[in-house]
């Protein structure tokens, strides 16, 4: 018998698209929110759609590297938040928004910059569920999340192609 597979999980932009409005029905019951802290680069979208949606005009971002598309590294601050936003964290409602929280390292190192704010993902993964106050879709931990920006179209071959011998 041979180990699980990791699995993956293409996104399309619609369906990104369609998640994402989904978490900012779910934000209605939070707001409002005085400002958007998006975690670069995944957060991007999904902050300009939620804003978009709950009419929030401050987005600031903040810029946390700690993995490439195949593996997990150190924490590097690589544009931090700024001041007016740290310091309305302490009186208003920031939203932090990110595509995904996985293991769970970035989120809880933003969420040390920003300690009373909300923290939202369009997707989540068992290790790090609890670490976001709301979030869409829960995936396996095993599972790769390929996003519309990721992708290029090209040929799939089948599931069973790819399962054990």
């Amino acid at each position: 018998m041979t180990a699980p597979q990791n699995k993956s999980f293409p996104v399309s932009w619609d369906q990104f698209h369609r998640d994402s409005r989904a978490l900012a029905w779910r934000l209605m019951n939070e707001e409002p929110f005085d400002a958007i802290v998006c975690i670069t680069r995944g957060g991007l979208v999904p902050a300009a759609i939620i804003a978009r949606e709950l009419g929030i005009r401050v987005i600031e971002s903040v810029s946390v590297k700690s993995y490439d598309y195949k593996d997990q590294g150190e924490l590097e601050v690589v544009k931090p938040i700024c001041q007016e936003i740290v310091d309305l964290d302490k009186n208003g409602r920031v939203l932090i928004i990110d595509d995904l929280v996985d293991t769970g390292k970035t989120g809880r190192a933003v969420q040390a910059m920003l300690p009373n704010a909300h923290f939202s993902t369009v997707y989540a993964k068992p290790l790090a569920r609890d670490l976001v106050n709301s979030f869409v879709t829960e995936v396996s931990q095993d599972t790769w999340i390929y996003f519309p920006w990721d992708m290029d179209v090209s040929y799939a071959p089948p599931i069973r192609d790819g399962v054990g011998d």
